[in-house]
Order: structure tokens, then C-alpha cells, then sequence
């Protein structure tokens, strides 16, 4: 095996299950994440109702992150909950400044 297959081998294989593991369903936050961000893409409330449903799609989203980050099943995953996790504080420090 080529060190480069080595390597991609090693980035995406579940460490449990030995499997490919690129995404998984369901995924119960992801599906919250995208059942809000629909909601606001489709319908945009206004007030009080927007902020609680963009909130709730934030709280969603890091909350999958982190899981990703800290439970990833492998590198790539992990990988994956980092970058969005980076997103979501860029877009909170551009939100407060």
C-alpha cells in the first residue's frame, strides 16, 4: 500500500468499526441545524421568533462540533467538528464587534 493511500486510509477510517466513515445519519443536532436554518432561509421571522430560531440552529451546530471535535470517530471527522466550530466563533466575534 502507497504511503499516500496509507494516509488516506488512516484520515477517514472509523477507528471502531474499521469502516469509511466520511458522515453518519442520523445525526439528531444536524438535523435540528438544518430544520432551522430551512425555516429561516423559507419563511424569515422577524422578533423574537427569529433570534430563538437562529439561536436554537447555532446551539445545534456547536453543540455537533464539539461532539465531532472531542468524539470524532476519526481525523476526519474531528477535523471537520474543528472547522465549524471555527466558523461559528468567527462569525460570533463578527457578530460583537
Amino acid at each position: 500500500m502507497s504511503t499516500a493511500r496509507r494516509a488516506l486510509d488512516w484520515f477517514f477510517r472509523d477507528r471502531r468499526t474499521g469502516a469509511i466513515t466520511i458522515g453518519q445519519w442520523p445525526n439528531p443536532p444536524l438535523l435540528i441545524f438544518g430544520v432551522c436554518a430551512a425555516v429561516d432561509w423559507l419563511f424569515a421571522p422577524a422578533g423574537s421568533l427569529g433570534s430563538v430560531l437562529r439561536l436554537l440552529g447555532a446551539l445545534a451546530l456547536t453543540y455537533w462540533a464539539m461532539d465531532e471535535l472531542l468524539r470524532g470517530v476519526n481525523p476526519w471527522r474531528r477535523c471537520l467538528g474543528a472547522l465549524v466550530l471555527a466558523g461559528l466563533s468567527w462569525n460570533l466575534v463578527q457578530a460583537l464587534a
